[in-house]
């Protein structure tokens, strides 16, 4: 083979392999193009979180002045992220949260949801999930009880243990704790925050929607 046929040949080989490189540069750009896009699209959802306090219940204010709660809820496309704070409680106090019918007493049809724990600051929170929306309701067909599908829009907040309140004087003119069944034992202190600050029948459950 003459030298000029060797390097034509050469220069072809060269030619072939530059195309194909560039060719997987150009599948591998696209590719990481799409791969990026897709994370940015799913995490606009959150956008439409909804966002209210918890306000002390009757006689907080006057033991515990700085008694207060924050509740965020992310709506998904099959449930809810709830995340609940509290501050300005007693210390290493424990508390019980519930989805309620009404934000005070006699409550209504209610359930038990999580515990939130203050810390040695008074500070607390707890994150759950599950369904916390417009879609939030109980029924009972029958059973031991019966009732028809009734919505629960509404959360309220107790203590754990009812020597908590009596001891810091949240019960005036009390001479022993008050019992609440608003715990996993059924021995509750009395409530401590709630959403009264929305109407009964339109609790900031109500709100949210997916």
């Amino acid at each position: 083979m003459t030298r000029h046929r060797l390097s034509a040949r050469l220069l072809r080989q060269v030619a072939a392999a530059g195309a194909a490189t560039g060719l997987a540069l150009t599948l591998g750009l696209a590719a990481a193009s799409g791969a990026s896009a897709t994370p940015a699209a799913a995490g606009g959802h959150h956008d439409s979180s909804f966002a209210f306090n918890l306000v002390p219940s009757p006689n907080i204010a006057a033991c515990l002045p700085d008694a207060s709660g924050k509740v965020t809820i992310t709506p998904g496309k099959q449930n809810d992220v709830m995340k609940v704070s509290i501050s300005g409680m007693p210390a290493h106090a424990g508390f019980d949260l519930f989805v309620i019918q009404q934000p005070l007493a006699p409550f209504g049809v209610s359930w038990y949801q999580t515990d939130v724990n203050a810390n040695a600051y008074g500070n607390g929170s707890a994150t759950v999930q599950g369904v916390f929306d417009v879609e939030t309701f109980s029924v009972s067909p029958g059973g031991t009880t019966t009732f028809s599908p009734t919505h629960q829009y509404h959360l309220g907040l107790w203590f754990n243990n009812p020597q908590t309140p009596f001891k810091l004087g949240c019960e005036p003119g009390a001479t022993s704790p008050t019992v609440t069944p608003f715990n996993g034992e059924q021995h509750a202190g009395v409530q401590v925050l709630n959403t009264s600050e929305f109407p009964t029948n339109a609790g900031p459950l109500s709100k949210v929607s997916r």
